[in-house]
C-alpha cells in the first residue's frame, strides 16, 4: 500500500482478543442463559470494532504491524486472562472460563471438565499463536512490541473491581516489568489529553512463557473508551504504532 515500507519488518503486534462474538455450538449448551440475556451480555462486553480500528490504524502506519484478531467471544474463553490463581478477575467468577457475568450473576455451572476443554480448544492454541507471532518479531527485529487493543464501557458495570477509579478517554494498562516509559511517553503523545495510566483497568498482555523473563517483549494495553470517536483513535494509534516501531 502507499505509504508502507515493503522492505521493512515492524517489531510491533496489534493483539485485539475481545472484538470476536463467535460461540460455537459444541460450547453453547454449557452456558446457562437463554438467548436474550446471553446477547446482552456479549453486546455489554465485547470490544465493539477494536478489529476494525487496528486494522485501519495498521494501514496507516509507516510500516505495517502484525495484527492479530480473536474471533471467539471471551464468554467461551477469555484467552488473555491467567488460568489459575494469578488472575484477579477469578473473585468475581471471570477468569479464564468465566462462571458469572456482567452482573454477578451465574453463567456457567462449575464443570472441570469443560472447562478444561475450552481451555484446550482456545486458550492453548491462541497461546501458542501469539507466542509464534512474538517469536517471529524478535527473530526479525530483535524486539517485539505487544500493544493490547480493547474498549471499555462509558459507564462502570458491575463486575469491574476498580469502578471508583477515573475513566479517561484511553487508558494506558501497564506491566512492571514489559512497560518501559518511552512506550508509556509514545503512547500518552499519541493520544494527547485525556489519557490516564491503570484506571480503570491495569496490566498488558505478554505470553505466559515470556512473561517477567524476557526483556524484549514490550508491551501496553490501549483501552479506549466506547464514546471516543474512531476518527479520533485510528490515527492516534496509527502513530503510536509508528513511534514504537521505530
Amino acid at each position: 500500500m502507499p505509504g508502507h515500507r515493503a522492505c521493512e519488518v515492524s517489531p510491533v503486534v496489534l493483539h485485539v482478543p475481545h472484538a470476536g462474538t463467535e460461540v460455537p455450538d459444541w460450547t453453547r449448551p454449557h452456558l446457562l442463559l437463554d438467548d436474550a440475556a446471553l446477547a446482552a451480555e456479549i453486546a455489554a462486553l465485547t470490544d465493539h470494532r477494536t478489529d476494525a480500528i487496528a486494522a485501519a490504524a495498521a494501514a496507516r502506519a509507516r510500516v505495517r504491524p502484525v495484527v492479530l484478531v480473536n474471533p471467539v467471544s471471551r464468554f467461551v474463553v477469555d484467552v488473555e486472562r491467567f488460568p489459575d490463581e494469578r488472575e484477579e478477575m477469578a473473585a468475581v467468577g471471570m477468569a479464564a472460563v468465566y462462571t458469572h457475568g456482567t452482573q454477578g450473576q451465574r453463567i456457567r455451572a462449575d464443570d472441570p471438565a469443560h472447562r478444561d476443554a475450552l481451555l484446550a480448544a482456545f486458550y492453548a492454541p491462541w497461546a501458542q499463536r501469539m507466542e509464534a507471532v512474538v517469536a517471529d518479531r524478535i527473530a526479525a527485529t530483535g524486539r517485539c512490541v505487544l500493544l493490547d487493543v480493547h474498549s471499555y464501557a462509558t459507564d462502570p458495570l458491575p463486575y469491574e473491581l476498580h469502578a471508583d477509579g477515573p475513566r479517561p478517554r484511553v487508558c494506558l494498562g501497564t506491566d512492571p516489568g514489559h512497560t518501559p516509559p518511552w512506550l508509556v511517553d509514545a503512547a500518552r503523545t499519541a493520544f494527547g489529553d485525556g489519557v490516564a495510566l491503570d484506571t480503570p483497568f491495569s496490566g498488558a498482555y505478554v505470553p505466559l512463557s515470556r512473561h517477567g523473563v524476557d526483556a524484549r517483549v514490550s508491551a501496553l494495553m490501549v483501552e479506549i473508551r466506547r464514546d471516543v470517536p474512531d476518527d479520533d483513535v485510528v490515527p492516534a494509534l496509527a502513530a503510536l504504532i509508528d513511534a514504537a516501531g521505530a
